[in-house]
C-alpha cells in the first residue's frame, strides 16, 4: 500500500477534506440520478460502491477521529450498506501507513531520539496501520517488539472532526441533532483517551495481569521505558489476525478453541473486572501458531459504573424481562422509554423492546451457544427492519439509552460479531 507522506493537521485543512469528500458525494447522486432517469430499474449499489471509495479516501487521508469512527459504523451489519462495510472495515487494520520521515519526526519529538537511537533494528516499513496509529518491528536483546506511533495532530484535532462528521451520523442513525450531543460527548472523551498511550500502558498492564490466567488468551509485556504519550513498545506477538484466521480452514474444534477464549476474556472483563476492552473488531486480535488469542490493543477501555451495569445486564437475563413491571421500570430508569412518550406509543415500544432483548439475551441464557449459527444473526436483522418500518418507533425517533451504553453495546455486539465471523460454539455460563 503506498505510503502517505503528510496529515492534514489544522482545521481549515482537515474541513477541506471533509468538504472535497462531500463534493464527491454530491457529484455521486447526480451520476446516480442523471443513470437512473433513463433506467428506472438502477438500484443504489453503484451510487452506495462510489461514495464509500470517495468517502473511505478522504477519511484514510484525515486518519484519527473521522476514520476510527467509519471503523465503528463497519462493525454493524445492519447498520451501512453492504460496500460502506467492505469499505471501512479496512480501518481496522489496512489504512494508507505514513512515511519514515513522519516516523522519525515522532520520535524526535517523543524521546528527542531515532528508532535506531533506542532499538537495534527497526522496520521503516510499517506492519500495520489503522485509524490512530501505526506498527513497526523492532528487535532489541533479542527481543521483538511491536512499536506503536500515533499520526502526528491526531490528539489535538479529536474535538474538531467530531463536530465535521457529526451530521453524517447524525443522518445515518435518524437523530436530531441536539439527541445525539451526550453520544458524542462520550464517543469524544473514549477517542481522546485513545490518543494517550501513557493511559493505555496502564490499563494494558492491568487487564492483562488480571485476565492472565484465562486459559488460551496471552498479552504482550509492556514497556515502560521505551514508551511515551505517542509511542507505546510491547512484545510482538507470532501469528494471524482473526481477520485472517477466520478464512483458513480449521476444524470446527479449533475455531472453538479460540471462540471459547474470546467469551471467556470478554466474560471475565464485563462479570467480574466491571473494566473492558470496549473495541473487539479483528485487528485487535492475533491468533498465535498453536491458537491462542493474543490481545494486542487496549486503547479503548470502558469502566462500567456498578449501578448501570446491574440494569444494563438485568436486560439480558430473561426473567427479568419476562417481570413487566421490572422490565418497565428498568427501561424507563435507563431512559429507553421517556416521561414524554405517548401513552399510545408505550406498549408498543416496550414490546418491542421486550421482542429485541429476548433474542439478543439467548447467549447469556444458554448453557452454550453456536454464534456460526446464521439463521440467528438473520433473525436479528428480520427484527430491526420490522421496527425500521412501525409507524410507532418512526415517531420515536429521538435519543434513547443511557451514554455509558455506548461501548458496551459496542462491545457486546462486536463480542457477537467476531465470534460469528470465526463460527464458533462456546460454552457460555458465567
Amino acid at each position: 500500500m503506498k505510503e502517505q507522506i503528510k496529515i492534514p493537521t489544522s482545521k481549515i485543512q482537515r474541513a477541506a477534506s471533509f468538504a472535497l469528500a462531500g463534493a464527491k458525494v454530491g457529484g455521486n447522486y447526480i451520476k446516480y440520478y442523471t443513470k437512473k432517469a433513463m433506467d428506472s430499474d438502477m438500484n443504489r449499489d453503484e451510487l452506495n460502491q462510489s461514495n464509500a471509495e470517495d468517502i473511505y479516501e478522504s477519511l484514510s487521508k484525515l486518519k484519527g477521529s473521522a476514520l476510527k469512527v467509519a471503523q465503528m459504523l463497519s462493525m454493524d451489519k445492519n447498520l451501512l450498506p453492504q460496500a460502506y462495510q467492505d469499505k471501512f472495515q479496512m480501518a481496522q487494520y489496512s489504512a494508507p501507513p505514513l512515511s519514515y520521515p513522519l516516523v522519525l519526526k515522532t520520535f524526535k519529538q517523543q524521546f528527542d531520539k531515532s528508532p535506531l537511537d533506542l532499538f537495534e533494528t527497526f522496520g521503516k516499513i510499517a506492519v500495520h496501520a489503522a485509524s490512530i496509529g501505526q506498527v513497526h518491528k523492532a528487535t532489541l536483546k533479542g527481543k521483538t517488539l511491536a512499536v506503536k506511533i500515533q499520526y502526528p495532530g491526531i490528539a489535538e484535532s479529536v474535538s474538531s472532526d467530531l463536530k465535521l462528521v457529526k451530521p453524517l451520523a447524525t443522518r445515518i442513525l435518524n437523530l436530531k441533532g441536539k439527541d445525539i450531543d451526550k453520544y458524542f460527548k462520550e464517543v469524544e472523551t473514549k477517542l481522546m483517551e485513545e490518543t494517550d498511550y501513557q493511559l493505555e500502558l496502564k490499563r494494558s498492564t492491568f487487564i492483562s495481569e488480571a485476565c492472565a490466567s484465562i486459559p488460551g488468551v496471552i498479552f504482550p509485556k509492556y514497556y515502560a521505558a521505551l514508551s511515551s504519550d505517542r509511542i507505546l513498545t510491547m512484545d510482538w506477538i507470532e501469528g494471524v489476525s482473526l481477520a485472517e484466521f477466520a478464512k483458513q480452514n480449521h476444524s470446527q474444534s479449533i475455531r472453538n478453541k479460540v471462540g471459547q477464549a474470546i467469551w471467556d476474556f470478554y466474560a471475565y472483563q464485563i462479570f467480574t473486572l466491571k473494566t473492558v476492552h470496549a473495541d473487539p473488531h479483528p485487528g485487535n486480535f492475533i491468533i498465535t501458531p498453536d491458537f491462542q488469542l493474543g490481545v494486542i490493543d487496549f486503547g479503548c477501555v470502558k469502566e462500567i459504573d456498578e449501578v448501570f451495569h446491574k440494569d444494563y445486564f438485568a436486560l439480558l437475563n430473561s426473567n427479568a424481562i419476562t417481570d413487566d413491571a421490572e422490565l418497565t421500570r428498568i427501561l424507563y430508569k435507563l431512559q429507553y422509554l421517556l416521561p414524554e412518550d405517548a401513552a399510545k406509543i408505550v406498549p408498543v415500544l416496550k414490546q418491542a423492546f421486550k421482542d429485541m432483548l429476548l433474542l439478543l439475551g439467548q447467549p447469556f441464557n444458554s448453557p452454550s451457544f453456536d454464534f456460526g449459527d446464521q439463521t440467528y444473526f438473520k433473525s436479528i436483522y428480520d427484527l430491526g427492519e420490522k421496527f425500521s418500518k412501525m409507524v410507532e418507533i418512526k415517531k420515536a425517533n429521538g435519543a434513547r439509552g443511557p451514554q455509558d451504553a455506548i461501548y458496551i453495546n459496542r462491545t457486546c455486539f462486536g463480542l457477537y460479531s467476531i465470534l460469528n465471523i470465526i463460527g464458533a460454539e462456546v460454552i457460555t455460563t458465567h
